[in-house]
Order: structure tokens, then sequence, then C-alpha cells
């Protein structure tokens, strides 16, 4: 058995390597465990961006959190000498009772964020590769943009070696176990020992932490690169976005980021099917191509092109789509953050911190709590 640690993180990918990076600035003696590689592409950190925002529909108790974010954002930038952070602005466009615009409106004026309220008219005036459907208004806030996965990930994996954490890779994670003293890790490699233990597994919640009976579902998504029959000139500088039909269906998407070559990246919202994560299916048909390419002809047709490439990943969502985050005696849990959680991986990564040091976090956090589930 190894010397122990005083914190061993499991998992690597967007949440997990913020808390090693965050834990190991502070001097605590971190073990690093992840199964695949640096950054990869197995899980849900991957994709080349995600959108990052602030007027949060999903619920204006995130905003502080958002907050914080965005100075942990520039602070790792600044500490990595790399860009992660880009801010484009930000459309949230829908119906207005829908929960894009409604929501949206709602966040940004119960915390006094800067923001716009636009008619179809104004959307079509500021944005002409929009086309607002009858009825449809938008909240647009400058304060929003993307963030770059796997360059993010990277980033706090080396600021995280860097400060000593103990980083190992194609570790899989089979078990742990609570001691009276701390935790036990067991590897297909070997056994590791600490006082604590931070699980961020990802898609592998359910079954890593499968004695909890938390109701977590893995879904399948798919995001999409269309080549604009235009160009993507239209599409450079552009605002990132979600919209919202009357039905409810959303899509999300971004400005062109890769070149003349490379694209334009849109993807659904919320539109996955269950899948095992050790079974991804990896092939994306012609029949969810189209769906796409449909759907976006409705709000952006000068996107509505030839497919570039299409890659899917994977969500793994709770029942009320809020995230999990809980200590427990000697272990610390973050998961479940059910397909809108990146833009959160500096904070989550400082919270976890905190509870795996101190027991506690000034953070709000009682939204995540897995008692709500019972």
């Amino acid at each position: 058995m190894s010397t122990p640690y005083d914190v061993i993180v499991v998992g690597l990918g967007g949440m997990g390597s913020a808390t090693a990076r965050h834990l190991a600035a502070r001097g605590v003696r971190v073990l690093g465990l992840e199964r695949f590689t640096p950054a990869h592409d197995r899980g849900s950190s991957h994709g080349g961006s995600r959108v990052i925002r602030q007027s949060y529909f999903e619920d204006p108790a995130y905003v502080p959190l958002l907050l914080r974010a965005y100075e942990l954002w520039t602070d790792a930038e600044k500490e990595a000498d790399t860009d992660l952070l880009t801010l484009t602005g930000g459309l949230y466009l829908g119906p207005e009772q829908s929960t894009t615009f409604a929501g949206s409106l709602r966040a940004a004026q119960e915390w006094g964020l800067p923001h716009e309220v636009l008619d179809g008219d104004a959307v079509r005036a500021r944005f002409p590769t929009i086309t607002p459907a009858e009825g449809e208004v938008a909240v647009y806030e400058e304060r929003a943009g993307f963030v770059r996965p796997e360059a993010t990930v990277r980033a706090h994996l080396d600021l995280a070696a860097r400060d000593g954490a103990d980083l190992r890779f194609g570790q899989q994670v089979l078990d742990v176990t609570e001691t009276a003293d701390g935790v036990v890790v067991r590897t297909a490699d070997g056994t590791f020992t600490a006082g604590h233990v931070v699980v961020s597994p990802g898609a592998w919640a359910p079954s890593l932490l499968a004695d909890l009976g938390l109701p977590l579902r893995v879904e399948r998504q798919v995001q999409y690169w269309f080549a604009p029959p235009g160009g993507v000139e239209p599409f450079v500088g552009h605002p990132v976005y979600v919209a919202e039909q009357a039905g409810g269906a959303q899509i999300y998407g971004f400005p062109s980021m890769d070149g003349p070559d490379g694209g334009v990246k849109v993807a659904f919202f919320r539109r996955g099917k269950d899948t095992d994560p050790d079974a991804l299916d990896r092939v994306v048909t012609e029949a969810e191509v189209e769906e796409m390419r449909t759907r976006v002809a409705d709000t952006l047709p000068g996107l509505a092109g030839p497919l570039v490439r299409a890659v899917p990943c994977m969500y793994t969502t709770t029942p009320d789509e809020h995230f999990v985050l809980r200590r427990r005696e000697h272990v610390t849990i973050a998961c479940g953050f059910s397909g809108h959680g990146f833009k959160f991986v500096p904070v989550i990564g400082e919270i976890c911190a905190d509870l795996a040091t101190t027991g506690t976090t000034a953070h709000p956090i009682g939204l995540f709590d897995p008692e709500r589930f019972g």
C-alpha cells in the first residue's frame, strides 16, 4: 500500500482537474487518478468550446457561482499563460414565456446584471444571421462567450502538477472504501490511501457511486459543425446563443472560431438518449444530422449547410437538472452536472477543495444537496 496522501481526486476531467489545482495550490498532498489520458475525448470535457453566460435561465441561484467562476477563469489564464475564456456576447431567444427568455431575464433582473431586451425586429437588425419566429424575443448580455474545455483541463492539470500534485493517468478506479480515519481507493494497478477523497467521475458516477443510490442518467449528446453555404464570415465575431422554439426545443451555438474550414458549431440542448459510458455510440447517423440541419434552418438559415463533423459526448443528468455536491465523512462527491456544468469548472474546483480540507464552503451550494432526492 502506498504512502498516504491528504486527498485523492478520482477523475481529472473538468471538475477533477480544477479540484486538483486548487488543492495543490493550498499545499495539500494530492493524488489525482484518471482512467484515460490528459484532456481526453471520452467523456464530457471536450469538443473545443462551451458556452459561458451569467443571465442564467436554469436558476438565479447559480449567478453568484458564475460571478466567482469568471474571476477564477481570469486567474487561471494568467497563471497558465494561456487563453481560456473569450467574451462574444450572448443572445437568449424564445417566446416571451419560454424558459430561455423568461429565465434569463429573471436572473439578470434579480442580480442586476447588465442586459438588453430585444424584440424580433431588433434581433434581426443587430444579428442578421438570426431569424426569430413571430412573437420571439431575446435577452442580450455582453458578459457571455465561450471557454475552451480541453485547454482548461490541460491548464488546471499543469498548474496542479507545478504545485506538487501527483497526477496518474491510465488508472481506472474500481472502488472507494471509507475507513475509520480516511479512504482506500483501489485501481486496476494498485491501492492508495488518503484522509479524504473527491469523487468527480463524470459519466461513470452512476457505477462508481452506486451505493449512494443517486438518480443519475447518462445521455448521449452530439455536437455538430456545419459549413455555412455563404462562408463563415457572417459568423466571425458572432455571439453565443441559446434559441428555444414554442415547443420547448433548445439549440445552442457559437461563432466561427476554427478558421474558414473548421465549420460553425451548434447542438441541441437536452435531446439525448440514454447510454452506457463504456459503450457510447460514436457513429452519428445521417438522420441525426438532418434533424439538426432542419432545426438550424429555422433560426439560422445561413448556417444550414454541409456537415463538417459531428462528435458525441455525454451529459450526466439529475431529475431536476441541478448538480450534486456534498461532503460525507471522508468523501466529497461532485457529479450530475447535467450538461450545463462546464462554465462552473474553476469554482466547483474551489468548492471541492473547501469541502475536502475544511468540511464546508462559503459558496452557496444548498441547491445541490443530494438529500433533495430523499
